[in-house]
């Protein structure tokens, strides 16, 4: 070590400047995350009109993206063409074995604990995280952020915690909205594209569809909306370059943002239903 240190052996210094760098990287997101969840009590009394304000744009968009409708349209048309391929391999892959009426048992299990949480968190990523990270990342390359600070207006709880907290409210009626497609999908493309019966799907999907599932799946997305907007407004607000920094930013956001959605849908799902799955095939 004290050869790697003192000049000796380039490549083990090199290695060593990465993974000490990496480190102290992991440490400032830690407390940069930390600041920011800490600011919001701070930000929710004192800003509460900028955090209603980013509600608003994140559910339905600002300028030409308001015209069809936002987040919600894009988070619901995703949902609702995901259920329906649910639909569809289920009902293909089940009749392979002559079972055909399990769909409804498909849709209902793999819907609320896999599909629809990923498939909205994926959406809250494309679109509210990556905006969320442009737009603090021009802030940043203008040097307005600064200006704030200048102006003795906190930035962290004006410009972090406020994006953070209306991440967190908005993604509610947007999960059930997300929810809401998905069921609905796989009814029509079950029920009416393969022509099952509407009773025969319709019991096993309410037979199987398990009230603290649903519950759950809410709590999984507003864990995943929490970690997705920390991770945009820190690419944001750290962004450095100019135009291209920001760019580079919002790449680097997305990509963590995406890896964080799977892991906390696999972290959830291992903690609530274990290995098992808990539930019992029956009916």
């Amino acid at each position: 070590m004290a050869f790697a240190l003192t000049g000796r052996f380039r490549g083990t210094r090199k290695r060593i400047g990465k993974f000490s760098g990496s480190i102290d990287g992991i440490g400032d997101q830690a407390l940069f995350y930390w600041r920011a969840v800490a600011s919001a009590p701070r930000a929710f009394i004192h800003y509460r009109k900028e955090t209603i304000r980013l509600i608003a744009e994140i559910s339905m968009g600002t300028g030409a993206l308001a015209v069809i409708g936002g987040t919600v349209v894009i988070v619901g048309f995703l949902t609702l063409f995901a259920g329906g391929t649910i639909a569809v391999q289920g009902f293909a892959s089940l009749g392979n074995i002559g079972v055909e009426a399990l769909t409804g048992f498909f849709a209902a299990f793999i819907n609320v604990r896999i599909v629809a949480p990923v498939i909205a968190g994926i959406g809250l990523a494309a679109t509210i995280g990556a905006g969320s990270t442009a737009q603090l990342g021009a802030m940043r390359v203008t040097e307005e952020i600064d200006a704030l600070e200048v102006m003795a207006i906190p930035s962290i709880p004006y410009l972090v915690s406020t994006r953070v907290m209306a991440g967190m409210i908005a993604i509610v009626p947007l999960y059930a909205l997300a929810v809401t497609a998905s069921f609905i999908a796989s009814r029509f493309a079950t029920v009416v594209i393969y022509g099952q019966s509407p009773g025969v799907y319709d019991h096993y999907f309410s037979t199987f569809l398990i009230p603290t599932d649903i519950l759950w799946s809410f709590a999984q997305a507003i864990v995943m909306a929490l970690a997705v907007m920390l991770i945009h407004t820190y690419y944001g607000y750290n962004a450095s370059g100019g135009p291209v920094g920001v760019g580079v930013a919002v790449g680097n956001a997305v990509r963590t943002s995406l890896i964080a959605v799977v892991t906390v849908t696999l972290l959830i799902s291992l903690a609530i239903y274990g290995g098992s799955g808990n539930f019992n095939l029956s009916g």
